[in-house]
């Protein structure tokens, strides 16, 4: 039997008392499946016709029966049922919840091997990364990965939903990408083979929007297959080029077309990839003008000045940064946030 898993979601912004008054009022049986809330609501009924024939006198008015202590004796025993059957489905809800945080934690520790811990150096560029995830795992996944001559891949995915779903789909973009890249380090043939595994292999309400970037580390020259993702920033001295969709998401069409567009990481400039949840995330009639802004400053280092754009308040998503800057420094290494 399919259960559904609904998550509670309060006033961030609240005080510490009207949190509780939250948590107070909220439902707590609408997370359970319909047997168990069926039978919690019967032991709430049972407490509560409890009170009412302490009130009256009566277990079935008008019936005056029984009386004397017959009648609390029995009123004492149906509230003890009540609370017993109240008690036996939020212990088994607790235990249920014990295990599902259990395998949470698992799927997060295993999550965290998937993006990588230390990125590698590029002589001559400087590469950041920071990852959020809204939930314990996410659907972001991102990756670099360094390919023959003096080339790298950079791959950033977005898939659609939250939770445990999207990051086995993400996990699986993941091995698809590592496989295919020691075969193909073509940015459009790994979009056009990813979309076709996806296509045949995942459900139809599942997908995701990704970017494939495979950077010229000699000349700085980007060969990019953006399918149905956020456009990346080319950015340098306040002028910035927007890497914009050349396909459809991955998954939904088998024979959906993609097409490579081909832009430079000129010297002091840099690449900028993001996913959504970032976007989302600033707070303001106009996030494109402030994220602008962000990679224009130089007062203060670019990824910092990125983070805090994120607003708490506004985050209800992954947030995924990459981040890429051309420094001409061969010493130059990767960084991650």
């Amino acid at each position: 039997m399919a259960v559904r898993i609904q998550q509670v979601r309060f006033d961030k912004s609240a005080g510490p008392f009207r949190r509780a008054l939250q948590y107070a009022s909220y439902d707590w049986t609408r997370e359970m499946p319909k047997s168990k809330r069926f039978i919690t609501w019967v032991g709430y009924l049972m407490q509560g016709y409890a009170f009412w024939a302490l009130w009256t006198r009566t277990l079935a008015w008008p019936l005056m029966w029984p009386k004397g202590t017959l009648l609390y004796a029995s009123v004492c025993l149906l509230y003890m049922l009540g609370w017993g059957l109240i008690n036996a489905m939020l212990t088994s809800e607790l235990v249920r919840k014990t295990q599902l945080e259990a395998d949470q934690i698992a799927a997060r520790q295993i999550q965290q091997t998937l993006h990588p811990q230390k990125l590698d150096e590029l002589p001559g560029y400087e590469v950041e990364a920071f990852y959020k995830p809204f939930r314990d795992v996410g659907g972001d996944y991102f990756d670099l990965i360094e390919l023959a001559g003096n080339r790298t891949l950079f791959a950033v995915a977005d898939v659609s939903g939250k939770g445990m779903p999207a990051a086995l789909l993400a996990a699986n973009i993941q091995a698809l990408v590592r496989s295919i890249a020691h075969v193909e380090a073509d940015p459009l043939a790994m979009a056009r083979q990813i979309n076709k595994h996806l296509s045949r292999y995942t459900p139809s309400d599942r997908f995701a929007t990704a970017v494939f970037i495979v950077l010229n580390r000699d000349s700085g020259e980007l060969t990019c297959v953006n399918a149905g993702h956020n456009a990346p920033i080319v950015f340098r001295s306040g002028s910035t080029t927007l890497l914009e969709a050349t396909g459809m998401p991955l998954g939904l069409f088998s024979d959906a077309e993609y097409e490579a567009c081909v832009a430079v990481i000129p010297r002091g400039g840099g690449l900028l990839v993001f996913t959504d949840g970032f976007t989302d995330s600033i707070q303001g009639k106009d996030p494109a003008s402030r994220l602008r802004d962000a990679l224009a400053d130089t007062s203060r280092p670019t990824m910092f000045i990125l983070k805090s754009l994120v607003d708490p308040t506004h985050n209800e998503d992954d947030v995924t940064l990459l981040l890429v800057k051309r420094t001409g420094d061969s010493a130059s290494g990767g960084v991650l946030a």
